[in-house]
């Protein structure tokens, strides 16, 4: 009598849905992680427009004795979908800046204007 050899071709459904469950885990994983990562590059964008906004008010100030309030003005260039808030007077300026994908707001203020909520002092860009 000759043993009977079975062969089992394929995966069974129990198996196959491990794997299925598995990798939608990881790719959550992954997800968060990079909205964290947009998230952050987005902040950094916003510093980086108030750093660049600095540049060119001093520019400016240089050129016509005061300081503006309009963006228009100062020949910058924003990073996409950023909205600058800007205010001056005679004696500094102030600016905040919002992105419509993040609720954080960054500020800076110069000189002896009362700075736009998140700056808490002059010179130094605050995000919140």
């Amino acid at each position: 009598m000759r043993a009977r050899i079975t062969t089992r071709d394929g995966f069974t459904l129990i198996e196959l849905m491990i794997v299925v469950v598995i990798i939608g885990i990881l790719a959550s994983m992954a997800v968060s992680t990079w909205q964290h990562h947009k998230e952050d590059a987005i902040i950094a964008g916003m510093k980086s427009d108030l750093r660049n906004l600095a540049t060119a008010e001093e520019a400016y100030l240089a050129d016509n004795a005061a300081y503006t309030s309009d963006t228009d003005d100062l020949s910058i260039r924003l990073s996409p979908n950023v909205v600058v808030t800007l205010q001056a007077d005679p004696t500094g300026w102030t600016a905040k800046t919002t992105h419509p994908a993040t609720a954080k707001e960054c500020a800076l203020a110069i000189g002896g204007i009362a700075p736009l909520s998140p700056a808490r002092g002059e010179g130094i860009v605050w995000c919140e």
